[in-house]
């Protein structure tokens, strides 16, 4: 390989481009280019001093950025090449990953075989797959579907390309669908069920769309950025923790696959599907229950599409050796008070310490009720008394202090040391009425224009549910933000969209 890059007759002087590229991609004058017949989101092989082979690397071109005669190495490349400032490459052209052609497949609306959705998604780990071959990949998914075949080795690849996770005795997870503001059971669930002694090592995700993801509440007491190692010996030593599932390497072709969806707005259900049961898989979960909330302003909109989404957790669980049963929700509105980080994680506190939102308390509690049940850790009829006890007599507040503890969190937190934002806005409910509905949707807009997630003290902080009574003058909710500014600019927005009826 080190004489046909000497047949080009050109070596470079690398120009290191001091931002992290998160994949490996190189600049090229486009003179250079041109002369090395190298377009724009083609491979070359960047090769050290001497020939010696290096890194295959995506090609972006520019008459501005980089000098002719230069190459742009971003740092993070760099770094791994152990290149320097001024030091000598030699670039030679190369042919584009094979998967892209099964990802023209795709396009087509061909199935994929297990081999080809294999080496896609070892493509997709390996970042040798440009942003415009991944996006067609996503959108080509969404549009034909995944057939049960290709769904199943869409699973089981991305389980085998990141780490995975393996305790002595049960192992249980949860997992809800999403879409519901403040629906933090996670945060009751896993001090309940690990102060039982079942293990349950919970890898929760960060916001996307959301005012607050779990990981993002579970901040607000300890750090949650842990590898596979941590969470071996977080389980091991407490039977539970709370963990951004980014840093623990589990299924890493997810949260690539997501970056690619979430702009675009669109969810492949056979990709979904396999997201969240390859994590599953991943962390040694023999039980999972999944919670499907249904309803208006859910991602559910019916009980009989919530169902159906359910069984297909059923299915896919059974073919990769994973005993899951699901629960439907009520998804018409919030769950809990406190919407937003800081607010989500003083909610948890108070329920576990006996005094929290009851919508959140009772939903906790029947979901610790059916997976001790179907887990076999007690018998029919008694899950639900067995998961209020631990609540209520107090095991479950100490075991979130023992797992805050240990990850290096404040284990005497207080409710009073949980300060929202200073500033802040009641909204008053001004003709008085009953509240009819809350829309999710607005509710989560309030509280992500208030700075949520990014500001942990901001947020929406409700007072009234649907069938309370709200009187003249009463408060609905108030607003908490940590800058006047976007208390301005949220105030602004409930001028056109009102999340409460009242009638």
């Amino acid at each position: 390989m080190g004489s046909k890059m000497r047949q080009l007759g050109e070596k470079l002087r690398v120009d290191i481009i001091d931002i992290e590229a998160g994949r490996p991609i190189v600049l090229l004058h486009e003179q250079d280019a041109e002369r090395f017949s190298i377009h724009m989101g083609d491979r070359a092989l960047i090769c050290k001093k001497g020939g010696a082979c290096g890194q295959v690397a995506i090609v972006n071109v520019s008459d501005s950025m980089v000098s002719k005669g230069e190459v742009g190495i971003f740092y993070d490349l760099a770094a791994k090449m152990k290149l320097s400032p001024r030091s000598a490459v030699y670039i030679s052209p190369c042919d584009k990953p094979e998967s892209v052609g099964f990802i023209r497949k795709k396009i087509e609306g061909q199935e994929l075989s297990e081999d080809e959705i294999k080496k896609i998604i070892n493509d997709i780990v390996s970042d040798n797959l440009s942003d415009i071959e991944l996006t067609s990949f996503v959108t080509a998914s969404a549009i034909h579907g995944f057939t049960k075949k290709e769904t199943v080795a869409l699973t089981w690849a991305m389980v085998n390309t990141g780490a995975r996770l393996k305790f002595d005795g049960i192992v249980v997870d949860k997992h809800c669908i999403g879409g519901v503001p403040g629906n933090r059971t996670t945060m009751l669930i896993v001090p309940m069920l690990a102060s039982i002694g079942i293990k349950i090592p919970k890898t929760s995700s960060r916001a996307i769309t959301s005012p607050s993801g779990t990981a993002d509440t579970m901040e607000v007491l300890a750090p949650v950025t842990y590898g596979a190692n941590d969470v071996k010996r977080f389980i091991n030593k407490a039977g539970g923790c709370i963990v951004w599932g980014g840093a623990v390497n589990l299924a890493p072709a997810d949260d690539k696959i997501i970056r690619i969806e979430y702009p675009l707005g669109i969810d492949a259900e056979g990709q979904v599907l396999a997201s969240i049961m390859s994590k599953k898989k991943s962390v040694g979960s023999d039980y999972v229950i999944v919670d499907i909330p249904y309803g208006k302003g859910s991602k559910m909109e019916t009980r009989e599409k919530a169902a159906e989404l359910g069984e297909k957790f059923v299915w896919l669980g059974g073919e990769i050796g994973i005993k899951v049963t699901y629960v439907l929700t009520d998804g018409t509105q919030p769950i809990g008070n406190g919407i937003g980080p800081l607010l989500e994680a003083r909610d948890a506190l108070r329920a576990l310490s006996g005094d929290g939102p009851k919508d959140l308390v009772e939903k906790s509690i029947m979901m610790v009720g059916e997976i001790l049940e179907f887990s076999g850790n007690c018998r029919k009829g008694e899950g639900k008394k067995m998961a209020r006890e631990c609540l209520e007599s107090g095991a479950a507040l100490k075991k979130m202090r023992e797992i805050i503890k240990m990850q290096r969190g404040n284990p005497n937190v207080e409710l009073k040391d949980l300060k929202p934002g200073n500033y802040k806005k009641d909204i008053v409910e001004e003709s008085g009425g009953v509240v009819k509905a809350i829309n999710n949707k607005v509710i989560a807009k309030l509280a992500r224009s208030a700075g949520a997630p990014q500001d942990k003290g901001a947020g929406v902080f409700i007072y009234k549910k649907v069938g309370d009574k709200a009187g003249a003058g009463e408060a609905l909710f108030t607003l908490y933000t940590e800058n006047k500014a976007k208390l301005q600019y949220t105030l602004g927005i409930l001028k056109t969209e009102n999340p409460f009826t009242v009638g």
